[in-house]
């Protein structure tokens, strides 16, 4: 592994404690804001398809202080061109061997030295796009869940304070019980 992949040379953000804040209903609007700066930025790379996405996106829903967005990106061979577009407004790109996750290109929006916002680039016909905005909407739609997530998430952000990957990974069966439920 490469020096700059070690954790001690990594940014503050990238290690920042968890933490959950009662809902703001100023996300979505703040959400709008940022696709609508992405959509200028990334327009020329064919980039158009958006979506608000996480606990920021469910109104009602205490959260990570942290807009999710996804955005659909035709190929991963765009990230050098992207980044020419997104760092120099705050975005830093997290590769893929340390994000874990190939399914996506992850982004994090830097303000002040915390994050605000997260890009989840992903490929057309990505199943868990849809995965994505089936859990939203399902909550949108189920103020019970809503408030069972809530307090699920907040047993786990204070089991995993400084560990963001376990707070992550502890929420993945409610998640998958809501998308395998029958609504």
């Amino acid at each position: 592994m490469t020096d700059h992949l070690q954790p001690e040379n990594w940014p503050a953000w990238a290690t920042e404690a968890v933490e959950i804040v009662k809902a703001n209903p100023m996300w979505d609007s703040q959400a709008q804001e940022e696709i609508r700066q992405l959509g200028e930025r990334l327009q020329q790379l064919n980039i158009h398809r958006f979506e608000h996405i996480g606990s920021t996106s469910i109104p009602g829903l205490a959260a990570k202080p942290i807009i999710d967005l996804m955005g659909e990106v035709k190929s991963w061979d765009d990230m050098d061109l992207i980044a020419d577009r997104l760092n120099p407004v705050g975005w830093n790109y997290v590769p893929p061997e340390l994000d874990g996750r190939e399914y996506r290109r992850f982004w994090v929006k830097v303000k002040e030295g915390k994050r605000t916002v997260h890009l989840h680039l992903m490929r057309p016909g990505e199943e868990r796009w849809d995965r994505q905005i089936q859990f939203r909407d399902v909550l949108r739609q189920r103020p019970d869940l809503v408030e069972a997530y809530a307090t699920l998430k907040a047993k786990l952000a204070d089991a995993n304070k400084d560990d963001r990957e376990a707070y992550t990974a502890a929420k993945t069966n409610f998640i998958l019980e809501v998308l395998d439920e029958d609504i």
